[in-house]
């Protein structure tokens, strides 16, 4: 049914953005609302976080835990389904913290996405905009990321970047 990445800076709008398309697109085709979360609540400002998160979404959206195993919460959704996945920088911190092999998660990850029958709305952090990081884990992280937002641009029909809560369609 389409798979759309949204890229964007921290606040920048991006989850609120597919959100709302995912809603709309629920709403156009019947479909089942899924928020694919990759955050864990490792301290009580996290557990905010997802809470606030949670009741700002509102009722109807089932909810999948996936801090790691996002190939297989995507490959787990039906033809009906309209999925939100958030956030993808979150989820190769995680990968990176479990010492998996990002690259292989990545790719993996991405043919998960092209081959579903659902309608898929990935959230991305931009993180390559800035200054080089001082240290070699961050400038590991920089490059995780930008060359995981490369691979699921190119598999995406549509790339849209959000800046200041403003939409900018890229590809599509």
């Amino acid at each position: 049914m389409g798979l759309t990445l949204l890229l964007g800076g921290a606040r920048s709008g991006k989850t609120r953005h597919a959100l709302a398309a995912a809603q709309a697109r629920a709403a156009e085709t019947g479909g089942r609302l899924v928020m694919i979360a990759t955050a864990e609540p490792l301290d009580a400002e996290m557990a905010a976080r997802i809470a606030r998160h949670r009741a700002e979404r509102g009722g109807g959206w089932t909810t999948v835990e996936a801090p790691l195993g996002l190939a297989g919460a995507v490959r787990a959704l039906g033809p009906a389904d309209v999925a939100v996945i958030d956030c993808l920088t979150l989820w190769l911190s995680n990968l990176m913290g479990a010492d998996a092999d990002v690259d292989a998660e990545v790719e993996a990850f991405a043919e998960a996405a092209s081959a579903s029958p659902a309608a898929l709305f990935l959230v991305s952090n931009e993180v390559g905009a800035g200054i080089v990081p001082d240290n070699a884990l961050a400038r590991r992280f920089r490059d995780a990321a930008g060359l995981a937002n490369q691979r699921l641009a190119r598999a995406a029909d549509t790339v849209v970047a959000v800046i200041a809560g403003l939409p900018l369609r890229l590809k599509g």
